[in-house]
């Protein structure tokens, strides 16, 4: 056999392996994805929003291209701003405004640093608990939550 059939061999061979490679981290993603809600409701049970309304939102964000603004590596940002983490920087500044005006204050700047540390503990307890209910595909936020996506979501609207 020639040295040049054996580079071609050589070649396929790592072609081939580097595939399948691909084609297994891509199934593993698959299967890893976080799962999409039929219904987010609030704690009372109301319906915030839908899969419909997501889905919606989706192709609202393909039709102009979106799809195509972001990587794994980050590069998207330099393109377009991130509207996940704008989303989620709104709303937790929403929530924590929010408690600040049940405690009597203008906003959150206003409180001691005391209670401001107080109220950022109580904001990762409520973002970061995991209460989707994968038998009925249901997300259960928190009533202070929904009213902040409402508020973030007329901002988006506007």
């Amino acid at each position: 056999m020639s040295t040049t059939t054996k580079l071609w061999i050589a070649l396929g061979t790592l072609l081939g392996v580097t595939f399948l490679v691909l084609l297994g981290m891509g199934r593993e993603i698959y299967h890893q994805a976080p799962p999409v809600p039929e219904r987010v409701v609030d704690a009372s049970g109301a319906t915030i929003f839908t899969r419909a309304d997501i889905d919606a939102g989706r192709e609202v964000w393909q039709s102009f291209g979106g799809q195509q603004l972001g990587s794994i590596w980050g590069h998207g940002a330099l393109v377009a701003p991130d509207w996940s983490a704008d989303w989620l920087h709104r709303e937790a500044t929403a929530m924590l405004d929010g408690w600040a005006r049940d405690e009597n204050a203008s906003s959150f700047s206003a409180l001691e640093e005391g209670a401001q540390e107080s109220l950022k503990a109580r904001l990762r307890k409520d973002l970061r608990a995991n209460t989707y209910d994968p038998s009925t595909e249901t997300l259960t936020v928190s009533h202070d939550r929904a009213r902040a996506i409402a508020g973030v979501a007329a901002h988006y609207e506007s």
